[in-house]
């Protein structure tokens, strides 16, 4: 039973992100380890701030529009 909460939680957290439009920094490094095995992976911190710069066009992490 805990199991299945537990994963119906991480569902739940993965649609509310994707559903704002943040991807999942998890699906970001596997893909990077299966695909791109020699190249370096980014922190946590730098993949939201790249996807919240490529969403929102923010210069230097900072949002400068909300649409």
């Amino acid at each position: 039973m805990l199991d299945k909460l537990t994963k119906a939680f991480g569902y739940r957290k993965q649609f509310i992100s994707l559903l704002v439009g943040v991807p999942s920094y998890e699906t970001y490094v596997e893909h990077m380890c299966a695909n791109h095995p020699g190249q370096k992976i980014q922190s946590r911190k730098e993949f939201f701030r790249e996807a919240q710069e490529a969403r929102y066009n923010a210069k230097g992490g900072k949002v400068s529009r909300c649409c």
